[in-house]
């Protein structure tokens, strides 16, 4: 490909705050929030067996992404409790896209924008057309078997991804679930030396 940069169309960023879960206020309000990126694939309609541009190509938007999703949440960035990645190719790509965009470079630049992050970064890809949503799983950042953190946040673009179009997400928190409580170990547990505990 003669074109070296991402053709971003747009950036789209969301907050979702939650003030209370079920019957029970919260006293702190748990918060999301997600960056999304709206490219141009360059790949869409056409077999490449080489996908090295778009794993190139993540680590740029891996930065600006992050960057916006913790800016979006107003904390500082060791303060991010967990992260995900999540992509959707429009229907003239493949998923093998979503693949490309999303490893193996893309963790760098997450986990130098999150102050850390030993876990393994959750993932989810999909084909979709215009609105179509995703579900970023996450996870807490330093200590994958952290159960209160094992959460996903909804996601859409309302006018992507077009045919020949990518849409990378990556979503951060400030926080575990609302009022989590099914045991597990606890984030004053982490030893954060494995990604694992």
């Amino acid at each position: 490909m003669s074109n070296n940069k991402p053709q971003v169309r747009k950036i789209y960023i969301v907050v979702e705050e939650t003030q209370a879960d079920g019957t029970l206020r919260l006293e702190t309000p748990t918060r999301k929030a997600a960056a999304a990126a709206v490219f141009t694939n360059p790949f869409a309609g056409e077999y490449r067996e080489d996908l090295s541009l778009l794993i190139q190509w993540s680590e740029e938007l891996g930065e600006l992404l992050t960057q916006k999703a913790v800016a979006a949440l107003g904390i500082e960035p060791d303060l991010v409790h967990s992260y995900g990645k999540g992509a959707v190719v429009g229907t003239n790509g493949e998923l093998e896209h979503c693949a490309a965009i999303m490893h193996p470079a893309l963790g760098k630049p997450m986990r130098a924008n999150v102050g850390g992050g030993k876990a393994l970064i959750p993932s989810a890809k999909k084909a979709g057309y215009p609105g179509a949503a995703i579900d970023v799983p996450l996870g807490h950042k330093d200590a994958a078997f952290v159960r209160s953190h094992f959460d996903a946040m909804e996601v859409r673009v309302p006018d992507a991804p077009r045919g020949n179009e990518l849409v990378l997400v990556v979503a951060v928190t400030d926080s575990g679930r609302p009022a989590a409580r099914v045991g597990g170990l606890q984030v004053a547990e982490i030893k954060g030396e494995d990604g694992l505990r």
